[in-house]
């Protein structure tokens, strides 16, 4: 039987990664997922697979799957007024049905 929940997709430059990460888990949200992400965009594009001396330029995507609304709300609000005034990203929220409900509290 599946259940209602709020995936939250972030897409975001790579060098705030572990801040969002930090983000994420001080909400005690149960764990995310990261990969690379190659983007075009209003700052132009970043293909996946750049070549370079640094992946400080790359993009990254962080998944979290959220129990309740009210908590997918607050990871969203607080990566975007901590950095997106001055990172490039983009936050989606999305309603999804998943399996074993209680990984997700």
């Amino acid at each position: 039987m599946t259940h209602k929940a709020k995936k939250i997709v972030i897409i975001a430059e790579k060098a705030i990664e572990n801040g969002v990460a930090k983000i994420i888990e001080a909400e005690s949200s149960a764990g995310w997922t990261a990969v690379g992400a190659g983007c075009k965009g209003s700052r132009g594009m970043r293909p996946k697979d750049r070549p370079g001396v640094s992946d400080a330029f790359a993009n990254v995507k962080l998944e979290v799957i959220c129990g309740d609304v009210e908590m997918a709300e607050r990871i969203a609000d607080k990566v975007a007024s901590t950095y997106f005034e001055s990172c490039s990203g983009i936050i989606c929220l999305k309603d999804v049905d998943i399996l074993r409900p209680h990984k997700f509290v």
